[in-house]
């Protein structure tokens, strides 16, 4: 580890920005999207639990259905980081940080069937759509655009992977 001491910017602040966005008005975003920040990467690991861990006769479209789903949840996490660090924002980057912003409960440790694991982060999927939709309405009602923008293209992405997920539920299969 660094022995610099020399801070660049601190953890919490809120500075200037070059898209002229009111530092108040970048203050209440900066703190949802560091929800959202946090919120992904709990989703992240647990998709990638399930990725890990998936057995059965479906494994292979699972096991890759799940990379792909939490590949996109991580690549939305670093607009989100971008786009914080853009309105002036310090991205929340360690484990304590993230846990701490976190507004959805991730799945315990243990190992379960496939359904079983499909049903939770189809529960962390919703809520996370949920609080999505309140910091697009949050973002545009503040009149940052750009990152209302952002957010509803990954909504897209989240609530595609979320119906994707209610497929596999499904109690028709070709599988017995």
């Amino acid at each position: 580890m660094s022995t610099q001491k020399s801070v660049l910017k601190e953890a919490g602040s809120v500075g200037d920005n070059p898209v002229r966005l009111d530092t108040e008005k970048a203050e209440q975003i900066i703190e949802a999207l560091n929800t959202d920040l946090a919120d992904a990467y709990v989703l992240y690991h647990q998709l990638h639990k399930h990725h890990w861990n998936v057995e059965g006769a479906e494994h292979l479209r699972l096991h890759e259905f799940l990379q792909e789903a939490y590949e996109d949840v991580e690549e939305a996490a670093d607009e989100i980081a971008e786009r914080l660090q853009s309105i002036g924002g310090v991205p929340h980057a360690s484990m304590p940080a993230l846990s701490e912003a976190a507004t959805v409960e991730p799945e315990d440790e243990d190992v379960y069937d496939i359904r079983t694991s499909l049903e939770n982060d189809l529960e962390l999927y919703g809520d996370i759509i949920e609080s999505y939709r309140e910091h697009i309405e949050l973002a545009a009602g503040l009149g940052d655009h750009a990152t209302a923008h952002m957010l509803r293209e990954q909504l897209i992405e989240i609530e595609e992977h979320a119906h994707v997920i209610d497929h596999y539920l499904e109690d028709d299969t070709l599988v017995q």
